[in-house]
């Protein structure tokens, strides 16, 4: 044989060897994935969008999976909204070590992370907000040294937050509306474009921010201090004791006779155990006697630090850390109950309004569901609570109101009986001299406001058409409000783009009408019943400017009217407008439009006022104007 005959056999051999390893290391990555895709547990498990050992992921297209320009290996995994039900198995999905985009938002996966997600070396986005994860993020994830995404929020994760400060690619993370404890690690915040760790459990110091958070990043923490947060001067460290050699000469000393004492220490604990046991049956047999129809005269309306725990009761967190005045029971004196009314009252004086989920709801169930805190503000508290039967409700404890208890009650039920399907009206409330709690259905999409934020942070905003459907569909609810309770002079009174939440289907539902401390007060005079009014055309303004500029309201001392009009003196109208609308292809004619009705609405002189009615026909007749050229240029295609 020649050696020519020898070198091709051997090329041709190397070719083969080297075919077949290629295959075997693909059959391995589509095995892994398959098997992860079964934990995932689509809804449908006899077809899997694709994922199969008989078809390839990149030339086959499975469903959620993109590959390299030359289909040689997989670059990212996207599976959002699909109701998966599984677990994310971390082992398998790194089987693939090229991946760099995963992407399991808004589904409904639980159980943990596992440590094997280090071995996804090249991941630069992991994406599972919007499920139902428990447990502590792995400790392995800041070896993921070319992360630039880590989103999740919206979980039940516990422990402490990643140290990520080595991990120099990161540039957003978000992991508010968990349950995570201790202190936020000092991040490099100087390439950050996203970052919230809002509504958990942490304490301590806030790190700096370089500028570039504000306080809503971090708020529903209690127990953190430190700018930008309203709870602004952490406490000094404590000195150091001014004799330790001394006392630690006293505890040796203790230590040395401890083995004297001891008898004597045994007889104490003994005794003390003998008398609380005592005090505790005293205590029963006295509650016992008093029955449940018996709680203290006590007031809850202090809004102490209160920690939150997954697990706890609405009337433990009310309660909790220092106020002065508690219920001690779930039962009701004579004074809480109330006289029957139209709607539905239970003997315990809660009073239930139009929820059908509802019925049989006595406020010692309220009180005993576990609750957590969504957040507190100026005009009271917010909680999160699961009922038995798996309904959820957003209560809201109020503060500082000046009005009777039949004050109360009348206008409540005005309010209630107002009814529109982008208007959130309370389904319960319970009113003593002491207490006042609002009931409503818990909405889980967001608010406008933090819609607009996390889009202004990560570049992936609303478009032009759903936020003009927003302003439509607010302007029409707040014109019929405005109509139906004109009389009673009740207006919104704290209309904001954080009081604009979404409902399952994204549709908005305007929240907490009618709280407002400084509208409760009966009106009077039709001048001032006016300038309510009023007050919330000049707010639903300000929403459209967000809704225009992608800038929100913030309690940092920003004046957005003001912007908006200084960049418009100066002739450069352009330069207010959202850049993500001008660069998804937004008419600039039609936001010029509706930037002149919100600065209608803004404008404080007495010669230029709009009724809301008025500003609904506009911002109907331009979303009309905009739908006809949508449907024009679909046509011409």
């Amino acid at each position: 044989m020649s050696v020519k005959h020898i070198w091709f056999w051997t090329v041709l051999t190397f070719l083969f060897l080297f075919f077949l390893l290629t295959n075997s290391e693909s059959e391995n990555v589509r095995k892994a994935l398959v098997t992860f895709m079964h934990k995932l547990e689509p809804p449908d498990q006899n077809f899997i969008w694709g994922w199969n050992l008989t078809s390839d992921p990149c030339t086959h297209n499975w469903h959620g999976v993109t590959c390299s320009a030359n289909n040689q290996y997989i670059k990212s995994i996207v599976l959002e909204e699909l109701n998966l039900t599984g677990v994310l198995d971390a082992t398998s999905l790194c089987i693939s070590t090229s991946l760099q985009f995963v992407s399991l938002n808004n589904n409904n996966l639980h159980g943990f992370i596992s440590e094997d997600i280090r071995n996804c070396k090249f991941l630069t986005h992991l994406l599972l907000s919007g499920n139902k994860f428990s447990g502590s993020l792995p400790v392995s994830i800041p070896r993921l040294r070319n992360m630039k995404r880590l989103h999740v929020s919206d979980n039940h994760f516990t422990g402490d937050l990643p140290n990520m400060v080595n991990v120099t690619s990161l540039i957003s993370f978000l992991a508010q509306n968990n349950y995570f404890t201790g202190q936020i690690p000092d991040f490099d915040f100087s390439n950050f474009e996203a970052f919230n760790v809002s509504n958990n459990d942490l304490r301590g110091p806030v790190p700096d921010v370089r500028g570039r958070f504000g306080a809503d990043s971090f708020y529903g923490n209690p127990n953190l201090c430190g700018k930008p947060i309203s709870n602004s001067s952490c406490p000094p460290p404590s000195p150091p004791p001014p004799s330790i050699v001394k006392k630690e000469k006293i505890i040796n000393q203790f230590l040395d006779d401890l083995p004297i004492y001891s008898g004597y220490i045994v007889i104490g604990l003994i005794l003390l155990i003998f008398l609380i046991y005592k005090l505790l049956i005293k205590c029963m047999t006295k509650d016992k006697e008093k029955g449940l129809d018996h709680v203290e005269k006590k007031d809850i309306s202090q809004d102490t630090s209160v920690v939150v725990g997954g697990g706890e009761k609405l009337s433990e967190i009310l309660n909790s850390n220092g106020s002065k005045n508690w219920f001690t029971g779930l039962g009701m004196r004579s004074e809480y109950s109330m006289t029957s009314m139209e709607s539905g009252v239970t003997t315990s004086g809660l009073v239930l309004l139009s929820s059908r989920k509802l019925r049989g709801l006595q406020f010692e169930d309220l009180l005993s569901a576990p609750a957590e805190l969504i957040r507190r503000g100026k005009h009271g508290s917010l909680y999160k609570v699961m009922l038995d039967n798996g309904v959820l409700l957003a209560v809201k404890r109020i503060k500082d109101w000046g009005i009777s208890k039949h004050d109360f009650e009348r206008r409540i039920n005005l309010i209630a009986q107002v009814k529109h399907p982008l208007v959130m009206s309370p389904v319960a409330y319970y009113c003593s001299q002491q207490e006042k709690l609002l009931a409503y259905e818990y909405l889980p999409n967001g608010s406008l406001f933090m819609l607009l934020y996390a889009g202004s942070q990560s570049g992936h905003s609303l478009d032009w058409r759903s936020r003009l459907d927003v302003a439509t569909k607010i302007a029409d609810a707040l014109a019929y409000l405005h109509e139906e309770l004109g009389e009673s002079g009740i207006s919104h009174g704290n209309l904001k783009s954080s009081n604009i939440l979404f409902d399952k289907n994204m549709n908005p539902q305007i929240s907490e009408y009618g709280l407002m401390v400084s509208h409760i007060k009966s009106i009077k005079n039709r001048n001032m019943s006016s300038a309510t009014f009023r007050a919330d055309i000049y707010a639903f303004g300000v929403i459209l400017l967000e809704l225009l500029t992608g800038k929100v309201v913030k309690n940092d001392g920003f004046d957005l009217v003001k912007w908006v009009n200084s960049v418009i003196s100066e002739e450069w109208t352009a330069e207010v407008f959202d850049r993500y609308l001008i660069t998804q292809g937004a008419s600039e004619e039609r936001m010029v439009n509706l930037l002149q009705v919100a600065l209608k609405c803004t404008n404080p002189s007495p010669n230029d006022k709009l009724t809301m009615r008025q500003v609904a026909l506009i911002t109907n007749a331009l979303k009309d104007e905009d739908d006809k050229s949508i449907s024009f240029d679909t046509s011409r295609v």
